[in-house]
């Protein structure tokens, strides 16, 4: 399959996305009245780029993007895994840490990833509005202790660049906001909107940071390492939030092609998520063990730099928690027993000096 033109605006790339059950069914040979009993209950949108990334029925991107039936056949997991609403003082702002806060500014997203922990919301015009929007200025403004605000959905850059710069401008007009961060997957599923434009304005509100997400070394086409680059090169630091997802990711060949590909175009691997428990994602789901030994077969065998955080989200908004293999083997009175990447047994002093 071939992707939409590389050179048409992103707007009308975005205009011609597949939104309805008809023609992915007649694409890919599905049940029809299947798609379409997915897709009342959780929405879908596959712009054309995307759609053109997909190789053959089942492969990654397919799996990320296509209306499954266990999404409505398994009940397992929870509406709102990370108990948002309960830290929501305002309507699309979330307030679970002391210093920081997630704000909600967009309902859409270039393309609604099938195992999204907010598909509760996105995709709903009532998500976000600009009543709550106001609300969640207003909100920052009367609580100094907020330095770092991350912008979410949804996703912010699908706002135009317009609106996106009146935010910002709100933003860092507050003085105690110190940090502005975007969360955004638009650099993989629609990276024509990554415009000069786009970066002439974001890089007037340094400090800002930007998390991106890539699941799968496929998603690295060229159009998305450019955008990539233009952001960097705009002194935009990068940061990727990868989801392990079976079927998807869930071995250490694909992950260590993955992180070493990201940071050939300037994007530095920051967490790798253990998929989080959202009802309609239970076939996405993998065994705790399994990050646990991704990251022991990347430890040592490519660079540190493609070492993201192995983490899990808590479910009830506990937050996020780092987990990591276990080396040290046993402590003695003076020493601990480590085995290293290759398995071999080393003795370092607990009290070197």
């Amino acid at each position: 399959m071939n992707s939409g033109p590389a050179d048409s605006p992103w707007e009308e790339i975005l205009a011609e996305s597949v939104t309805g059950a008809g023609m992915i069914a007649e694409l890919f040979g599905l049940d029809a009245d299947e798609l379409k009993s997915v897709t009342e209950r959780y929405p879908m949108r596959i712009n054309p780029y995307y759609l053109g990334l997909i190789r053959r029925k089942h492969d990654p991107i397919y799996r990320q993007c296509i209306p499954d039936i266990r999404e409505i056949r398994l009940d397992d997991g929870l509406d709102d895994p990370l108990a948002e609403e309960a830290f929501s003082p305002v309507p699309g702002l979330t307030h679970r840490y002391p210093d920081r806060v997630l704000f909600l500014v967009s309902a859409s997203c270039a393309m609604y990833c099938r195992f999204c922990n907010r598909k509760r919301k996105v995709g709903r015009p009532s998500m976000v509005n600009d009543a709550t929007i106001e609300a969640g200025l207003a909100y920052i403004r009367r609580h100094e202790e907020i330095r770092d605000v991350l912008l979410s959905g949804g996703d912010p850059l699908l706002l135009s660049d317009e609106r996106l710069g009146e935010i910002l401008s709100a933003l860092r007009a507050i003085s105690h906001v110190e940090i502005i961060r975007i969360g955004s997957r638009v650099p993989c599923t629609l990276p024509h909107r990554i415009t000069q434009r786009l970066t002439d304005l974001l890089k007037q509100f340094h400090p800002l940071y930007l998390n991106t997400h890539f699941n799968h070394p496929d998603e690295l086409t060229p159009e998305a390492g450019a955008a990539c680059v233009r952001l960097a090169d705009a002194g935009i630091p990068l940061g990727c939030q990868t989801v392990l997802l079976r079927g998807v990711n869930d071995d250490p060949g694909t992950m260590r092609e993955l992180m070493q590909k990201l940071l050939m175009v300037r994007v530095r691997p920051y967490y790798l998520f253990q998929a989080d428990l959202a009802r309609g994602t239970a076939h996405f789901w993998t065994p705790l063990e399994k990050g646990i030994e991704i990251i022991r077969e990347l430890q040592g065998h490519t660079s540190g730099l493609c070492l993201p955080h192995f983490a899990i989200d808590l479910p009830g908004g506990g937050g996020k928690i780092p987990f990591l293999p276990q080396y040290v083997e046993s402590r003695g009175s003076n020493s601990l027993e480590v085995k290293n990447f290759r398995g071999q047994t080393f003795r370092y002093p607990l009290s070197p000096f």
